[in-house]
């Protein structure tokens, strides 16, 4: 009842929502006031706004509730021998390149475990981990800091970039980034973890972005591959997406010569919810450096 009375402002509204009466509700509020010895609400003819302290306890309660929550649908799969769900967000590149490996190998000791992932970019995944829409993010590059987003690293990742092998650069091994805004470039689009790190590395490097020549943006990884190889132009990307594509001919990778242009890849979770033991293992794994290394090391697909 504080939590909805807190998030509508107004102790009417919030009765209609309980199905309660207005004067129920209000001597409820004032009850708990006592009880802790404050004034929670500021109250005037438009309606209650929180205090000091009613900010500080609406944090806490949404914390308890969320860990109520949780430990309740817990509880209830257990009761009806339901099978686990884990729901992930995750970016492109991690998504198609490092987590099917990983689910593989949580599956093989957790049978009874579900997985339900989405593919997005970084900034919708921190929104839905935030309104605990995904019990876990995992994201390439920088994310908004906030206070309720818990941001863990477990993988550094470079960007190189990538020509097919027809291209003039195909015979050498690396190249500057004041070369690329020369050539027809084929990028992620704005919000992606790839994007953001690639503007953040021109600028680093005092160039401007905005002297790119990105003739065309895509949603995935894979779709951009698929156009550098028909020779539409060239793109920065993870280098963990394109060795199968380098051991067949169709790529060829080249280094950035200034410095290498490294990201981190995070696990995001939100700080107001607690895990659960199935969440916490595949987190344990996701920080195994050598188990990462192996299972990159595996194509499942050949």
């Amino acid at each position: 009842m504080f939590k909805d009375v807190a998030e509508t402002n107004n102790i009417t509204l919030s009765a209609k929502n309980l199905h309660m009466s207005q004067p129920s509700v209000s001597l409820q509020i004032k009850d708990l006031e006592y009880a802790y010895g404050t004034c929670f609400f500021d109250r005037s003819n438009k309606g209650v706004t929180l205090t000091k302290e009613g900010k500080i306890f609406y944090e806490s309660v949404r914390t308890i509730l969320n860990i109520l929550d949780r430990c309740k649908e817990e509880m209830s799969a257990v009761a009806k021998n339901q099978r686990r769900v884990i729901c992930l967000g995750t970016s492109s590149t991690i998504g198609e390149y490092i987590l099917p490996n990983i689910l593989a190998l949580l599956f093989k000791s957790h049978p009874s475990v579900d997985f339900k992932v989405k593919i997005a970019n970084t900034e919708s995944i921190s929104q839905a981990v935030l309104e605990n829409n995904f019990h876990i993010g995992l994201i390439e590059g920088p994310t908004s800091q906030h206070k309720d987003l818990t941001v863990e690293s477990f993988w550094d990742d470079e960007l190189v970039v990538v020509v097919p092998y027809s291209h003039p650069w195909a015979s050498r091994t690396s190249i500057s980034l004041a070369e690329l805004p020369n050539e027809r470039l084929v990028t992620r689009e704005a919000g992606s973890g790839t994007r953001k790190v690639m503007e953040m590395a021109f600028k680093e490097r005092g160039l401007d972005p905005d002297q790119l020549n990105v003739t065309m943006e895509l949603g995935s990884t894979q779709a951009i591959k698929q156009v550098v190889a028909a020779g539409l132009g060239i793109s920065m990307i993870s280098s963990l997406t394109v060795s199968n594509e380098c051991d067949r001919k169709i790529f060829k990778t080249l280094r950035i010569q200034d410095a290498p242009v490294s990201r981190s890849l995070s696990i995001l979770t939100n700080a107001r919810t607690s895990q659960t033991k199935d969440e916490l293992i595949l987190i344990s794994l996701l920080h195994d450096q050598e188990l990462i290394a192996n299972s990159l090391s595996k194509d499942y697909m050949n």
